[in-house]
């Protein structure tokens, strides 16, 4: 876990929120028009943009602005809201690109959309 933590607090973050009047944790702040800001941020070096959150991957999705997406499934089931991409107005299909099993008992799956 270590390495992560490292990982994570080093690396660069975006944050969209109309709620938020700050951020702290090495983040700023992505504003303006979303679909415009995102394809910039693609455009810069780096190892690609991670997302988090039911709002903004689900608002990212309807602009088709995901190149992959990985989800790890873990074995615990919890039956509580939200619920991933609900909502989304068009069926996204995707590509098996890989898949790791974990110890644990997750496994971790990287799809991409098939264009």
């Amino acid at each position: 876990m270590e390495p992560f933590a490292q990982m994570i607090n080093a690396a660069k973050k975006y944050v969209v929120s109309s709620a938020l009047e700050r951020v702290d944790w090495n983040a700023e702040f992505v504003r303006g028009d979303l679909g415009k800001a995102v394809q910039q941020l693609k455009q810069e070096s780096g190892k690609g943009l991670f997302v988090s959150g039911v709002t903004l991957s689900l608002a990212l999705a309807e602009l088709g602005l995901i190149d992959d997406y990985e989800f790890v499934v873990h074995p615990r089931l919890a039956g509580h809201e939200p619920t991933l991409f609900a909502g989304l107005s068009k069926y996204v299909d995707l590509k098996l690109v890989s898949r790791l099993e974990f110890a644990s008992g997750a496994v971790a799956m990287r799809y991409e959309p098939r264009r």
